[in-house]
């Protein structure tokens, strides 16, 4: 059941994404005057269609070829290679006859909705869900993983800033792309001397294969009671909000590790707590129980609550962050500082991390950073992409001229075969990662 929740939700997302971007074009054609021939969900590759309507000149239908989708816009040369129409005069509802500028939007027009829609999804879910994070500060230390060890980090090691920038929050703050992207600086406090750690510029090889937490998990100390779960076993044996933990069977804490770690060696065992209330040392004793967990909370958590105009420049900062990261990202395959079958993934991966249960707000989130992605993918300058046909309209109109009907169809056979080696190579990537 799990994997059919993971595909719905992948199918679910992504055909979201890919509907509203091919209706970018759509109504950016419409706008011109531009007749618009077909509309499709998918691929329907050699014909092949799973449902299909007629409405007003127009063919709506889902493809059998998950891999995207399109419009056919008359009058240009797209992935469709229908090349036949190209033959004739040029008619006034048909691309070809519109000015350079209209061409570039109606090219620009699924990037453009991609955005907006990145935007908007993040604005509500800063609206809806604040922000929420742990307050560093209030840290024990770190405690490093596979990759925080390969590093250098110890256990108990507190990062106080990152790049020079105090890191006052955990995950704002110290887990970003700045930190897992490498080459940046961790000022650590050890044993009450201050030192510099700089990570590596390929790590985010080592984050791919283990996953971000493997760099550093925080460890709590164990502060004053913030949350008594009802009918726990710490509302039984009268634990109070503001009490502050000092020993458990009478062995001192100081870390909420090693607490967790007596109440899982105390399972069906009484368990005494000492704690200070107002000053004053209480002795507080839970019954025996099965359980591992004793139903108190006492981790820093900062949250915030932001307006519905105060969400926006948030929102859309963290939308705009999805494409500084892809670009910081692709440059440093470039560079060869990390490789390429680490750091791309496709619909696989992507499913992943969907996960196998429903949670919307991970949903949402995952929708808004997919339609940023196919914003930046679709704006790069390959031929049969989105950005290949920006590219070639601002040729024509420095040059004066467009470029031949001959040289598009290349082109766009080249740009083809380049997204055909890409969705195999992704596609072989992530199936490779699954039976590592």
């Amino acid at each position: 059941m799990g994997i059919v929740i993971m595909v719905g939700q992948v199918l679910l997302g992504l055909s979201l994404l890919i509907i509203l971007h091919e209706l970018g074009h759509f109504l950016a054609a419409r706008a011109f005057g531009i007749k618009v021939e077909k509309f499709y969900l998918f691929f329907d590759a050699w014909g092949v269609k799973l449902f299909k309507f007629n409405y007003k000149g127009c063919e709506y239908g889902i493809g059998w070829l998950p891999l995207g989708g399109y419009v056919k816009i008359a009058g240009m040369i797209d992935e469709s290679m229908d090349t036949e129409q190209m033959k004739g005069e040029p008619q006034p509802w048909e691309f070809r006859s519109k000015p350079a500028w209209q061409r570039l939007i109606v090219m620009l027009g699924g990037i453009i909705v991609n955005v907006i829609v990145g935007i908007l999804v993040f604005w509500m879910l800063t609206f809806k869900y604040g922000s929420s994070d742990v307050d560093n500060t209030q840290l024990y230390g770190v405690k490093p993983g596979i990759i925080g060890t390969k590093v250098g980090i110890q256990e108990g090691d507190k990062i106080l800033a990152v790049n020079g920038k105090k890191a006052n929050l955990f995950y704002q703050d110290l887990m970003t792309s700045e930190v897992l992207m490498g080459d940046a600086v961790l000022t650590v406090e050890r044993a009450g001397q201050t030192l510099d750690i700089r990570l590596p510029k390929d790590i985010l090889n080592d984050v791919s294969d283990h996953k971000r937490n493997e760099l550093v998990q925080p460890m709590f100390k164990m502060l004053p009671v913030t949350l008594i779960e009802k009918n726990s076993r710490a509302e039984k044996m009268g634990l109070a909000v503001g009490d502050s933990i000092v020993s458990i069977n009478g062995k001192a804490v100081q870390k909420l590790d090693d607490f967790k770690a007596e109440v899982e060696a105390s399972k069906h065992k009484e368990i005494t707590l000492d704690v200070i209330r107002n000053g004053n040392t209480v002795a507080l004793k839970a019954p025996a129980d099965s359980s591992s967990m004793i139903g108190f909370a006492n981790i820093p958590f900062v949250q915030k609550q932001y307006g519905f105009m105060e969400s926006l420049p948030i929102g859309a900062g963290r939308a705009f962050g999805v494409i500084t990261d892809n670009i910081k990202g692709f440059g440093k395959i470039f560079k060869g500082e990390v490789r390429a079958d680490k750091a791309l993934s496709g619909p696989i991966g992507i499913a992943e991390m969907f996960g196998t249960e429903v949670d919307w707000f991970r949903f949402w989130n995952l929708v808004g950073m997919l339609s940023m992605a196919l914003a930046f993918m679709n704006i790069l300058p390959i031929p049969a992409l989105d950005g290949g046909h920006v590219i070639f309209l601002l040729v024509e109109m420095i040059q004066g001229k467009p470029l031949s009907d001959k040289f598009l169809e290349r082109a766009q056979m080249v740009g083809f075969f380049i997204i055909v080696a890409l969705m195999i190579f992704v596609f072989g990537n992530d199936i490779f990662k699954l039976t590592k």
